[in-house]
């Protein structure tokens, strides 16, 4: 799968000095907030009772400070932001624009990921390493992402632009554009054409995805019993039975 071009903050340098670009994307990030989240209620709100936007904005100070060569100031930095906000984002992280953190408590984004333009994560997401060397060992998320509370994703994994991952979905492979992923196992259920609509239902509710692969391996074990112990005659009626779940929309 091709990577989605994200390029470093320190690439999409103006003419302005860094402060006043931290000014701009400080604006941008309110409005993103007011955007995805209809709860904020005033800017006043916003800038000052949103942690999410706080860890936000104090990554985009410690990445300049780590792209600047002072490592050490960087990471003091991105500690306090941690102590205050229960967010943890490594200043070594790429993150584009617009980039909503809502709730936030136990957010960690680690040292390699690169994230996109308009991407939200919710409370609990994990975007961490799999690997001990110094290399790329974290995510890559495009544009226009949303990932579910609780979600992890693990490795160097590219989540394509406009996918969806759900609620306590684990992820350790890569998420094609625009399609949806839940389940502790990470299987894409809705896979579609970039910019159009995905299902909004799996964000919130993963479980049911875990309960019918419970019941699936139910059946699967019943009818191993029947085999066994009656035999072949029983094969038609438990047939009948997967068919009715699916008759029932689970």
């Amino acid at each position: 799968m091709t990577r989605p071009s994200v390029a470093p903050e320190s690439e999409r340098k103006g003419p302005r000095r860094w402060w006043l670009r931290l000014w701009g994307r400080l604006g941008e990030d309110i409005q993103a907030v007011f955007d995805r989240d209809p709860a904020a209620r005033s800017v006043a709100e916003v800038l000052f009772l949103y942690p999410g936007l706080h860890a936000v904005t104090m990554h985009r100070f410690a990445h300049r400070l780590w792209t600047g060569g002072h490592p050490f100031l960087a990471r003091l930095v991105s500690q306090a932001s941690r102590a205050v906000t229960g967010i943890e984002i490594h200043p070594g992280a790429t993150i584009g624009r617009r980039f909503v953190i809502d709730h936030g408590m136990g957010v960690v984004i680690g040292e390699t990921t690169e994230i996109g333009d308009d991407v939200m994560l919710y409370q609990g997401v994990t975007l961490g390493g799999t690997s001990l060397k110094k290399q790329k060992r974290h995510p890559t998320l495009g544009d226009r992402v949303v990932v579910g509370a609780g979600a992890k994703v693990l490795g160097a994994v590219v989540v394509g632009s406009g996918a969806r991952v759900g609620a306590g979905a684990v992820v350790v492979k890569d998420v094609p554009a625009g399609s949806t992923v839940v389940g502790l196992a990470g299987r894409v259920i809705d896979e579609h054409v970039p910019g159009a609509p995905a299902l909004s239902l799996a964000l919130e509710e993963s479980g049911v995805d875990q309960a019918v692969r419970v019941i699936e391996v139910l059946f699967e074990r019943v009818q191993q019993l029947e085999e066994r112990f009656i035999g072949d005659d029983a094969t038609e009626t438990i047939v009948l039975v997967p068919s009715l779940v699916q008759g029932a929309g689970i």
